[in-house]
């Protein structure tokens, strides 16, 4: 028990160091909302580049507080009906952005081609809007996501959507028609969840949301996701 309550100590102490860190209006969205699952793959090796992008020095999902206000209301219907949200993707530093672009450049590195743009040039990412040279992530609320089990023999597996983040092709497009019936209502929960609760949808990634009203329209970060 003793253990349990030092562990909590530990987070609350860590978390307010790293939200004093933070630009104004910015938050951890863990603080906000405990039991998100956060896995940022940008802070990993399994990414479409297939290693750790610069920025990204921690698993730390940041947003601005807007977004973490919103996310929490998604969060709370999708508890009542056994599922959750996990988070690959929150605010995302300009300096990731420019660790893309020098990827970009690079031909001979193709390592996982395989997995995530089979039928693609490497080139032609940014022109099919896949990547961006600026990217609304570095506003600070936008975000990929999908949907994980909370309850039942699944219990924190990841919901069916018919094709994995960050796969950059047709297969990510939301109205994909080559998916399941049961894969398209994943889509389509997703999706009418996040629409009903201040986002707008991206039709090329059916995992990419951004907040309607965002506090930083404008405005493109470039600290980067760390512990202090």
């Amino acid at each position: 028990m003793r253990y349990k309550i030092n562990l909590v100590l530990i987070w609350v102490i860590t978390s307010q160091f790293l939200n004093a860190q933070l630009p104004e209006g910015f938050t951890a969205l863990t603080d906000s909302i405990p039991d998100l699952l956060i896995e940022l793959r940008y802070a990993g090796a399994n990414n479409f580049m297939g290693r750790h992008v610069a920025g990204y020095n921690d698993s730390i999902g940041i947003g601005t507080s807007a977004l973490a206000h919103h996310l929490k209301k998604v969060q709370a219907e999708l508890k009542l009906m056994g599922l959750g949200l996990k988070i690959y993707d929150a605010y995302r530093p300009q300096t990731a952005v420019n660790d893309f672009i020098r990827w970009s450049k690079i031909p001979s590195d193709t390592l996982t081609k395989h997995i995530y743009y089979p039928t693609l040039a490497k080139n032609r990412l940014f022109d099919l809007g896949f990547i961006a040279s600026k990217s609304g992530h570095s506003r600070g609320s936008t975000v990929d996501l999908g949907l994980i089990y909370l309850k039942g023999k699944n219990k924190g597996k990841e919901v069916d959507m018919g094709g994995s983040w960050d796969f950059f092709g047709e297969l990510s497009n939301f109205s994909y028609p080559a998916i399941s019936e049961k894969q398209k209502a994943n889509r389509n929960l997703l999706r009418e969840l996040m629409l009903a609760n201040g986002f707008k949808s991206y039709d090329k990634e059916w995992w990419h949301f951004t907040l309607n009203q965002e506090p930083f329209p404008q405005t493109y970060f470039d600290f980067p996701i760390e512990f202090p």
